[in-house]
């Protein structure tokens, strides 16, 4: 009886296996590309993958609000424009952050290659990696997964986001990128201030010039017309014209009635020849105002052109100078300044990576391709011709 209960013992293991090596057959596949990734998965972050630590920080770009001197309108016009909202300084800055630059001067105060190489880290997490090369852009890569800069739509506050295996590295890294941060406000400070200023002096040159070419002009058309100002001597020989017109008329009157009166005195003579010597004189000064090409009045149109461009120069640069003194002026004043919200967090706890998120997500995508797969050959058992 014993024997035959060892054989019976015997021959159930053996069905017992061979049903499961059957369902271990029938679902090869699933295990293959379902159950299998899940394990690794599990493996991987249940034990084997480094713990991650997360700094944040959070500032905004100011301008403060500043009312200069009211200068005239032209002078607003040559002066220098304003700069760009704060939100666009800010714009800048986090691209500086994403950059190659913000890495190449981390890393001149900082050690970003031990802090991100640590041995403590697993291989698969750490820099270079088993699969990367220890090189530039491969540590910019690496940076790039491991730093985020991005703006809060909803508050307009910039955020800089560091991951680090450490929470001293997250914490120095993130302190490093803020420090730089204002350091690059600062520049962008100094560069608008200085064009600012370039740009004022450079329209004072302008207008220097303008000046002193109107100036030439005027004084080259003085002495080719042989007139200092025509409109003011013009109406000095029209004065002299009047008075020797009513002059005139005095003496055409006495003439008059002397010769109506006394018509054989003989004063009658040389009063005619006075009023005719009137005459003339008064004919030569309207000639020199009028009546020909070379009168007065054919060189006050030329004149009045060059006196209003002389006036004109002249008020540019006075409000090019005015400009020079508030760029100048306005120099002095931060146009804009990095204002912390958030300074960087020393970390407590990791918060990366999500253990068993990631472990869900791998099966689930896992199961999702092994579906999709399965599908797929469904579909071409169905239509594949029958021999």
């Amino acid at each position: 009886m014993k024997i035959d209960q060892s054989i019976l013992e015997a021959g159930t293991q053996d069905v017992r296996n061979h049903r499961l090596q059957g369902w271990l057959i029938k679902r090869k596949w699933f295990l293959l590309f379902v159950v299998l990734p899940t394990i690794i998965a599990a493996l991987y972050y249940g034990l084997i993958a480094s713990d991650i630590y997360v700094s944040e920080s959070r500032f905004v770009v100011k301008s403060p609000d500043q009312k200069g001197p009211q200068i005239s309108s032209l002078a607003n016009l040559v002066q220098t424009k304003s700069l760009s909202s704060g939100q666009d300084q800010a714009n800048e800055v986090l691209d500086y952050v994403r950059s190659r630059n913000a890495l190449m001067d981390l890393g001149k105060g900082y050690n970003v290659k031990g802090a991100f190489g640590t041995t403590d880290a697993d291989s698969f997490s750490r820099y270079p990696g088993p699969l990367r090369g220890d090189t530039f852009e491969n540590l910019y890569k690496f940076y790039g997964k491991k730093v985020n800069a991005e703006l809060d739509a909803e508050t307009g506050s910039a955020i800089i986001h560091v991951e680090a295996f450490s929470p001293q590295a997250a914490y120095r890294i993130n302190a490093h990128l803020l420090d730089l941060s204002e350091a690059m406000v600062n520049r962008l400070n100094d560069r608008a201030q200085k064009r600012g200023i370039s740009e004022a002096e450079t329209r004072l040159t302008e207008a220097q010039r303008r000046v002193r070419d109107a100036r030439v002009a005027l004084a080259r058309y003085r002495n080719s017309s042989e007139l200092i100002d025509p409109a003011k001597q013009a109406s000095g020989v029209l004065d002299i014209s009047n008075s020797l017109i009513t002059e005139r008329a005095g003496l055409q009157a006495q003439l008059d009635q002397m010769v109506s009166m006394t018509p054989r005195n003989p004063a009658i003579p040389a009063l005619r020849a006075r009023v005719r010597a009137l005459s003339g004189a008064i004919a030569g000064q309207e000639g020199r105002v009028v009546g020909n090409q070379g009168g007065i009045a054919s060189k006050i149109s030329g004149y009045e052109a060059l006196s209003v461009e002389q006036e004109f120069a002249t008020e540019n640069l006075n409000a090019a100078s005015a400009a020079l003194v508030q760029a100048r002026s306005d120099a002095t004043h931060q146009k804009f300044y990095l204002e912390r919200i958030v300074d960087p967090n020393l970390p407590d706890e990791p918060l990366l990576p999500r253990r068993a998120w990631a472990i869900l997500v791998v099966a689930i995508s896992a199961l999702c391709l092994y579906f999709i797969g399965w599908m797929l050959v469904v579909g071409i058992l169905e239509h594949a011709p029958e021999e």
